[in-house]
């Protein structure tokens, strides 16, 4: 396989999880399974991590692309939202999360230049990252369904006929890490 430049990270959104509090001890968790899994990529000449600004596991991995940046200089963090105004009716703590992910992007970008309007924009965005990534790095079991479960299926579409990578950090992962 050639070397992933682009991995689109991905996976459940916090209330998925059972996370509702920004110190619960499970992030900690999912922070060093996604960095665990995301290091022998960079260390093979990964450049880009792309996150759709979801709040849960993809906050997440961008809080660990930032921290890993400062190791890994050559490492980026982009953002592509799927419409414009994307968070606008988030609560203020949720919004300061989606500044603070601007902030420490090295690119942000909406898919959709239009506030939402209809599920074809979603639908849009998600042909949109899986073609502009070499694979996705996600957070999510089969056995537990999740929002993730729609960009996973068409990147399983896309992975038939194509070169595409599918890493799936599952829930025994999680255990297994928590463990180290």
């Amino acid at each position: 396989m050639e070397t992933i430049k682009t991995l689109l990270l991905t996976g459940y959104r916090s209330y998925e999880l059972g996370v509702f509090q920004d110190k619960d001890p499970k992030i900690a968790i999912i922070k060093k399974a996604i960095k665990n899994n995301l290091l022998p990529y960079v260390d093979d000449g990964l450049e880009w991590v792309i996150v759709s600004g979801n709040l849960g596991v993809e906050m997440w991995a961008a809080e660990t692309v930032s921290e890993l940046k400062a190791t890994y200089p050559d490492l980026h963090l982009g953002v592509l939202f799927p419409f414009e105004e994307f968070g606008e009716q988030w609560n203020e703590g949720n919004k300061e999360k989606l500044l603070r992910l601007k902030k420490e992007a090295d690119y942000v970008e909406s898919v959709s230049h239009k506030p939402y309007q209809n599920p074809q924009q979603l639908q849009n965005h998600t042909n949109f990252l899986l073609q502009h990534s070499d694979g996705v790095l996600a957070v999510f079991d089969p056995e537990f369904p999740g929002k993730p479960k729609y960009l996973l299926d068409s990147a399983t579409k896309l992975a038939e006929n194509n070169e595409y990578l599918i890493h799936l950090i599952t829930m025994d992962d999680l255990q297994n890490t928590f463990y180290e």
